[in-house]
């Protein structure tokens, strides 16, 4: 049981406090079984006071209490966290790593313990508990560590189970994409500021919107492009809308975004 573990995470940053938060407030585990890790003492400090979990800058002092370490530091700085926990973790303790490009079996070559190791990317809607998670079985990892991972991570939002090969384009479409969606919801609004809205309330039109159209393709479980049509009648001011749309080759642009960002990944992942 997830309730029994005790979990310890590293790098206690944006998305770091988030998953904390999420697992606290929705009765996943108790402060008192969630540890943390952080460089910053200021920051370690902070995360004491607002969730009363121990935080350490000592990675020594925590990583043997934890059954299950979470890895939740810029990908750049994965390789030196996992040296420091090479030393300390065992066969017996399930890793997880949410760092873009960075593979499990490029953890698995430094931890000298040889845990099982999952491979997590979430975005950054975990911040309101709305992240799409995608999770991945790499060395050792057994379904029962998926499931424990799958268990975590639904703390946060919606949790998807893909192969390791698919993580470069998860990252570029679900890990990269709230940047995209932000940067629609931008555009939708100043568009709105152009033809008369004040600025506040052309982004919550244009941000509800976005949220409404987004549940209902998951909810009715709907091609978009049928969904697409019922709004749009011959002649009318929706199909003026998608014209100008097809006029900017949006699709082939956001297309673009993905396929560069998945090819950024792999670079990263061999660099």
């Amino acid at each position: 049981m997830i309730n029994d573990l005790r979990v310890c995470v590293i790098g206690v940053g944006k998305i770091g406090e988030a998953l904390v938060h999420c697992l606290i407030s929705k009765n996943i585990l108790e402060s008192s079984r969630i540890l943390a890790v952080d460089t910053l003492r200021e920051r370690c400090e902070y995360i004491k006071g607002k969730y009363g979990i121990e935080c350490s800058s000592d990675i020594s002092r925590v990583v043997q209490r934890c059954d299950t370490i979470i890895i939740a530091v810029k990908p750049k700085d994965v390789r030196s966290v996992a040296e420091a926990l090479s030393t300390y973790v065992t066969p017996k303790q399930l890793v997880i790593t949410l760092a873009a490009g960075v593979s499990a079996g490029f953890l698995s070559g430094i931890l000298r313990g040889k845990p099982p190791i999952i491979r997590a990317m979430p975005n950054i809607a975990m911040l309101v508990g709305e992240s799409m998670t995608a999770i991945a079985k790499g060395p050792n990892a057994s379904d029962e560590h998926l499931a424990l991972a799958q268990e975590i991570f639904s703390s946060a939002g919606r949790v998807v189970v893909v192969e390791e090969k698919q993580m470069d384009a998860v990252t570029a479409l679900s890990g990269s994409g709230p940047a995209y969606i932000y940067t629609i919801i931008e555009a939708l609004s100043d568009g709105g500021v152009k033809v008369g809205l004040e600025r506040s309330l052309a982004t919550v039109l244009a941000a509800q919107t976005t949220l409404g159209a987004a549940r209902m393709v998951l909810e009715t479980k709907e091609h978009p492009a049928k969904l697409k049509d019922m709004v749009t009648t011959p002649g009318g001011t929706t199909a003026e809308g998608l014209m100008q749309l097809e006029k900017g080759k949006i699709r082939a642009v956001l297309m673009g975004a993905v396929i560069e960002a998945a090819r950024k990944s792999e670079r990263l992942l061999k660099s």
